[in-house]
């Protein structure tokens, strides 16, 4: 496979990391190993652990233990995706050995961008979406570095700042780090703080650590790839969260940790060593 990335692209995407969201284009929307009936045997020989499938039908903002089903099987999910109005998601693709070395090439013209800035390229992980028309992927976020390459129909992504009290609370982020759901709470007067992002086929967004956002499918099936990895700067947020979680339970109020380029090393290091010690707390 050629660079998934032209040289515009390229520097664009240098423009944009870690901390800024926007669009970039790709060349591997006609990859065969994307087509839909390749998804559907990848759907049919993972651990079936590793696909999640519910009704598209959702609003912006929802209760994951709200969430209908679609009364379907996997195979009849992706199988009858163009009529079932549902939402479907392979996880962690990188199990299967020909998808883990489409992620490592898509991936790889990235690495002499990002690894100056953010360290190694750790924790590589791919995500496939395939969607019935119009539907909606709710309000989230997610702990990785992600780009979203559309493959197949349309779809508009909604991101939101990274950093917002009115968006995300300290505890809400902290929450998340022990083990919250993905999902967020919307509020309609949120709407104005997004940027939207309309995908076609052959276009891409890149999306920062943890920059909220939510997905709508365009009126035809959407099939969509997530390539992801983390960093050390990531994980030392992450951990410093969890540092500060353990605090607050004390009663203390903790300053928030710093976003890029802040490393965060004293908290990351002092959760660790709690962890190790089994006192983390959850």
């Amino acid at each position: 496979m050629s660079n998934a990335f032209d040289t515009a692209s390229l520097e664009r995407f240098r423009s944009l990391y870690p901390e800024r969201a926007g669009k970039l284009a790709h060349n591997i929307s006609a990859h065969p190993m994307l087509e839909l009936e390749a998804l559907a045997r990848l759907a049919a020989t993972i651990n079936p652990a590793h696909v999640e499938y519910n009704s598209g039908n959702l609003p912006v903002g929802v209760d994951p233990n709200a969430v209908p089903g679609n009364g379907l099987s996997i195979e009849q999910t992706i199988r009858s995706i163009e009529e079932n109005n549902s939402w479907m998601v392979l996880k962690w693709i990188e199990n299967d050995p020909a998808y883990a070395a489409l992620l490592q090439e898509t991936l790889a013209p990235l690495r002499a961008l990002v690894e100056p800035l953010t360290g190694p390229m750790l924790t590589l992980q791919g995500f496939i979406f395939v969607s019935s028309p119009n539907a909606v992927t709710p309000y989230h976020m997610d702990p990785e570095h992600n780009i979203l390459l559309q493959i197949r129909g349309h779809k508009t992504m909604t991101v939101f700042p990274s950093v917002d009290d009115e968006l995300l609370s300290d505890v809400d982020h902290e929450r998340y780090h022990m083990g919250g759901h993905r999902n967020l709470v919307w509020r309609d007067e949120f709407a104005r703080k997004g940027s939207a992002f309309p995908l076609a086929p052959g276009e891409a967004v890149y999306v920062p650590v943890k920059s909220p956002h939510w997905v709508k499918v365009g009126t035809e099936l959407s099939i969509s790839m997530s390539v992801t990895w983390r960093s050390h700067w990531s994980y030392r947020e992450a951990d410093a969260r969890g540092f500060n979680h353990v605090v607050r339970r004390l009663g203390l109020k903790p300053a928030a940790p710093g976003r890029y380029p802040h490393q965060n090393y004293a908290k990351a290091y002092a959760f660790r060593a709690l962890r190790r010690l089994g006192l983390s707390g959850n």
